[in-house]
């Protein structure tokens, strides 16, 4: 069974950092690739970050130089890091992984950007 659990949420500034962590139970080289959704009240989920089993990335158009995904296979973990964030970014972010006939979600993370 897989879980993800994601942490590094919270309340940031227009202009501020926050990093996002996935956290994989087990090696995450099972998956094909994993990644990052979000979701802002009222819209549809959409695909922010992936990053492929052998380290390809791929970024949504509106978070493209200001956010990075990364991944740790020692830790299990996948990053997310967000920089220049917008009060547009604010939603819950999800955690996503990949293998052939499935994929698995975490429990999701609130970000909010306000001042």
């Amino acid at each position: 069974q897989v879980q993800l659990v994601e942490s590094g949420g919270g309340l940031v500034q227009p202009g501020g950092s926050l990093r996002l962590s996935c956290a994989a139970s087990g090696s995450i080289f099972r998956f094909n690739g994993m990644g990052w959704f979000r979701q802002a009240p009222g819209k549809q989920r959409e695909l922010v970050a992936a990053i492929g089993s052998g380290g390809s990335t791929t970024y949504a158009d509106s978070v493209k130089g200001r956010f990075t995904i990364s991944r740790d296979t020692a830790k299990n973990t996948v990053y997310l890091q967000m920089n220049s964030l917008k009060p547009e970014d604010t939603a819950v972010y999800y955690c996503i992984a990949d293998q052939t006939y499935n994929r698995y979600w975490g429990q999701g993370t609130q970000v909010t950007v306000s001042s």
